[in-house]
């Protein structure tokens, strides 16, 4: 068999608070979106922008453990910014009229929250990794001795891609 990967990482602002859901088997699941953007300079030097949105689905772990739609109830809020992994996964469906639909989803297996301290998140603000096979709460920021955010270069998030040659 051949080698394959699906692999999504975003950062981005949640378009809106996140919808959490309990489902029959006693799992919890929760859907937002996440808005990215991007900038360019057109052929007439004019800035441009365009923004994507993105479906994000994040499960509980079973088992009883908590795991990310916990987190994401808990500590994601319009606007927060956001670091997320996972996978796309593409569904379709019959609606009540008959007609087939489809989206297409990122399943997320990472989540980790961007914002410093004042921008939302509660305890959970700064750098909280949240991981679907651990299960993990989120943790607080840490210090300068410990691991370092994106608010550290904020630069990194900010550079413009006008001198790529394709």
């Amino acid at each position: 068999m051949s080698r394959s990967l699906n692999k999504v990482i975003l950062i981005g602002n949640l378009g809106q608070d996140p919808e959490v859901k309990s489902i029959a088997n006693g799992g919890r699941v929760a859907n937002f979106s996440v808005a990215t953007g991007r900038q360019w300079t057109g052929p007439a030097g004019d800035k441009q922008e365009k923004t994507e949105w993105h479906r994000i689905v994040a499960w509980n772990n079973k088992g009883g453990a908590t795991g990310l739609a916990d987190v994401v109830e808990k500590y994601c809020k319009k606007g927060d910014k956001i670091y997320v992994e996972g996978r796309i996964d593409y569904r379709s469906w019959q609606d009540k009229d008959g007609q087939t639909r489809y989206t297409t989803e990122i399943v997320a297996t990472e989540i980790i929250l961007l914002g410093g301290k004042g921008q939302g998140g509660g305890e959970g603000a700064g750098y909280a990794p949240a991981k679907a096979a651990a299960g993990a709460a989120p943790a607080k920021k840490e210090g300068k001795a410990g691991k370092e955010s994106f608010d550290d270069f904020p630069e990194a998030l900010d550079a413009e891609d006008d001198d790529l040659p394709f």
